[in-house]
């Protein structure tokens, strides 16, 4: 596995931050470009490789990104996963679109180019990957490109698990090829699995994506309140706190891991945007009780403490 790198227009003054960003891009995901209204444009990127397989991670303010069609110079096609980890975005190829909530993601093959209308808050989980291993274990592949595809099935759970737990470990395993080439053949199986999970109708899905928009947005507006927690959110739309659950269970998450994931982004983002403003104020401003929780917390997420956070960045 190659050593995690990470990329942040921090440290880039305001009016070169997006032609520093387009640069960053297109060197990692051949003809990416990125457009924003957003002045001081933020954006960060960890990028790293494991075998064939080119692991992205990029999150930003809100922005428009495009794939221009290309040829590859390899000779060898590519398709491309975006997996919607925070936030939301539209997808658009030619005449398809399609709206990606948490847990969702789509395939795309990499040399036709596509569209992603991000949300402010977004993160996703990116791979670029060979398209003939997957065609191996998806003979319809085609059929299954450019279209929203739910992860809500136990296989697309268990993909979600599997790609964070990659990131978790990083690059531990850096020049064993035998343990790149293992990692890379369990990708595609559990890839497949969750493409073939979420072809198969869902029960209540349908039913679910209006509650689901109303929730988040929901969340997004009280995140500040320590009570926050399934029973409050339960009262306040008016539904049993097992439907809460079996919303945030179709997402691959649980209600408590998503509140405390969104607290998370939201600190990191405080963190930079007010430096005056004390580590613990952030803490008690975001719903958290004990500040070196908050702490801990942070750094399981971010991989540093807080403090050193706002020093990077």
């Amino acid at each position: 596995m190659g050593v995690i790198e990470r990329f942040s227009t921090a440290a880039v003054k305001p009016a070169g931050r997006l032609d520093f960003w387009n640069q960053l891009c297109c060197e990692t995901l051949t003809e990416t470009y990125v457009d924003t209204d957003v002045d001081g444009f933020r954006a960060e990127m960890w990028r790293w490789s494991i075998g064939d397989l080119a692991m992205i991670r990029p999150r930003s303010d809100a922005s428009v990104v495009r794939r221009s069609p290309f040829a590859s110079k390899r000779g060898e096609r590519s398709v491309v996963l975006h997996f919607q980890h925070n936030g939301r975005s539209r997808f658009s190829h030619q005449y398809r679109q399609a709206e990606l909530g948490v847990g969702d993601f789509v395939l795309s093959d990499a040399e036709a180019g596509y569209k992603f209308d991000l949300s402010p808050d977004h993160e996703l989980l990116v791979v670029e990957m060979p398209r003939a291993p997957l065609e191996e274990r998806l003979s319809s592949l085609s059929d299954k490109l450019n279209c929203r595809l739910p992860g809500t099935s136990p296989g697309g759970r268990l993909f979600r698990e599997f790609l964070l737990s990659l990131w978790r470990q990083g690059h531990q395993g850096d020049g064993d090829l035998d343990l790149q080439k293992g990692i890379s053949s369990v990708f595609f199986d559990m890839l497949a699995l969750a493409v073939h999970g979420a072809t198969t109708p869902v029960r209540n899905e349908a039913e679910h994506w209006p509650l689901r928009t109303h929730l988040l947005g929901l969340v997004e507006l009280r995140l500040c309140e320590p009570d926050l927690r399934t029973t409050t959110l339960a009262e306040a739309l008016g539904v049993s706190p097992r439907t809460i659950q079996n919303v945030f269970a179709a997402m691959g998450t649980t209600p408590s891991n998503y509140i405390l994931e969104r607290r998370l982004a939201r600190a990191a983002d405080l963190l930079r945007a007010d430096r005056s403003m004390p580590v613990t104020s952030i803490a008690y401003e975001l719903g958290f009780n004990d500040s070196a929780y908050f702490a801990r917390c942070f750094r399981r997420r971010f991989g540093t403490s807080p403090s050193g956070w706002r020093g990077d960045n």
